[in-house]
């Protein structure tokens, strides 16, 4: 009879890192707080004649983003900072686990989670909306641009689903060298840097000093730019994203992600424990 190869270091330790993410109850408390606004929605909407989808459509793809924000931050940020302070790293690090893959297993890990609670909390909007497009009247549902559970939705989702995997990648980043706190407020500040990229490329035809511009210039090529991922005004009015925008904007995130996991396994890797 055939043995069963055992699971490489990166899947055994991603799928660990989920279990213990699981076991989490900032993760249910967030995802509880998450999956209330969704259905506080609905309720919201009713109290606006004529806007109720799009609210609820809007609120939906907010509380998906900010939510999983939080749990890509707190999670992400304890991923490597817990395993020093608890001393756990040296029992890994003494097993046959190279450090570049503890680093891209707790990555893996975080990911995994971050799908499964982004799926659990579009499933619970997507069935918001589908009882909105069921519950309305003809007449009523004629003066909407698109289907309630329209799923061009879907196009700001996967956007979103990808900007929290860059922010995951930085909150991980940053834990590979300072403290849980630390790593939090440079990975929140990143975030709202990133959403403010736009910007800095304007900055160089309001002020005078060449130096300024130039520095602007840089920080606009080189942080990511978080605000291109976000089209949920496009989609809750139903205008529809082209997929070349879509891909190259996904491919462009890819790539900051793999930037920064190889700079997390650099850092990590010439980090001395002893």
């Amino acid at each position: 009879m055939a043995m069963s190869r055992p699971l490489s270091p990166v899947p055994r330790i991603a799928l660990h890192v989920f279990k213990e993410s699981v076991r989490d109850k900032v993760l249910y408390n967030l995802l509880f707080f998450a999956l209330l606004i969704i259905g506080a929605s609905y309720l919201i909407g009713q109290l606006t004649a004529g806007q109720d989808v799009k609210i609820i459509k809007d609120l939906g793809l907010a509380a998906i983003s900010i939510f999983g924000l939080f749990i890509a931050v707190f999670i992400g940020i304890g991923l490597v900072s817990k395993e020093v302070e608890r001393r756990s790293v040296y029992a890994l690090l003494a097993k046959p686990v190279r450090r570049e893959e503890l680093v891209l297993g707790k990555y893996a890990g975080l990911v995994l989670t971050l799908a499964v609670n982004v799926g659990i909390m579009v499933a619970t909007w997507y069935l918001v909306l589908a009882y909105m497009g069921w519950t309305e009247s003809e007449t009523f549902k004629r003066a909407w641009a698109r289907p309630a559970a329209d799923p061009l939705l879907l196009q700001a989702v996967a956007l979103v689903f990808v900007e929290l995997m860059v922010v995951t990648a930085i909150a991980l980043f940053f834990s590979t060298f300072s403290t849980p706190l630390l790593s939090a407020a440079m990975t929140f500040g990143l975030y709202v840097i990133g959403h403010l990229a736009p910007e800095f490329k304007n900055l160089g035809a309001i002020v005078r000093s060449r130096a300024v511009a130039r520095a602007a210039d840089a920080l606009y090529y080189l942080l990511p730019n978080l605000s291109a991922f976000d089209i949920k005004a496009e989609v809750v009015h139903g205008q529809p994203v082209a997929a070349g925008y879509l891909l190259a904007t996904a491919g462009v995130g890819l790539l900051y992600i793999a930037a920064l996991l190889v700079a997390a396994m650099l850092v990590f890797g010439r980090r001395d424990f002893k």
